[in-house]
């Protein structure tokens, strides 16, 4: 396993959170969506716009020199302005995103585990997230106990209990 840390998110990690979102919707091998495209589109921009919103929380892992490699966070959305994996206004969906050189060292499960953590303790019941069919990441969500409660477009909705 790799060495890093995990720190809570902060106001000013907003760039480097929009960097994870390029990297969650860039997960498959060989098609890149250009950082543009991505934060075009209104469902991605939704996980980032306004960072830090009062009800946002997230954590960002960090290598041995400080450099940040990956985070996850949620959000609360609004029936009329959902992400990908919204099923209701007081559930947060959350969005992870690793740099490709650190995927598969355990970060992403450290990242899910300490935000589940910080969602069960700010008195979420559930956290739910949006996964593409194919996305090698599917496995490691339901590990960590999320399973998959809707289908559409291509993307699977997975939710987890935490209480």
């Amino acid at each position: 396993m790799a060495d890093f840390t995990i720190r809570p998110a902060i106001p000013g990690d907003g760039a480097f959170l929009a960097d994870m979102v390029v990297e969650a919707a860039n997960w498959r091998a060989g098609v890149t969506r250009p950082r543009p495209v991505v934060l075009a589109d209104p469902a991605y921009r939704g996980y980032i716009a306004g960072w830090q919103r009062p009800s946002d929380q997230g954590v960002v892992a960090l290598d041995l020199d400080g450099k940040p490699v990956g985070a996850a966070w949620y959000r609360l959305f609004a029936a009329d302005a959902p992400a990908h994996g919204f099923i209701g206004s007081g559930v947060p969906e959350l969005i992870i995103g690793v740099r490709p050189l650190w995927r598969a060292q355990g970060v992403g499960r450290a990242l899910l585990q300490s935000l589940a953590d910080a969602a069960r303790a700010a008195g979420f019941a559930r956290l739910t997230l949006s996964v593409e069919h194919g996305n090698f990441a599917e496995a490691l969500y339901r590990s960590e106990g999320f399973a998959v409660v809707g289908s559409g477009d291509g993307r699977d909705t997975m939710v987890r209990r935490l209480r």
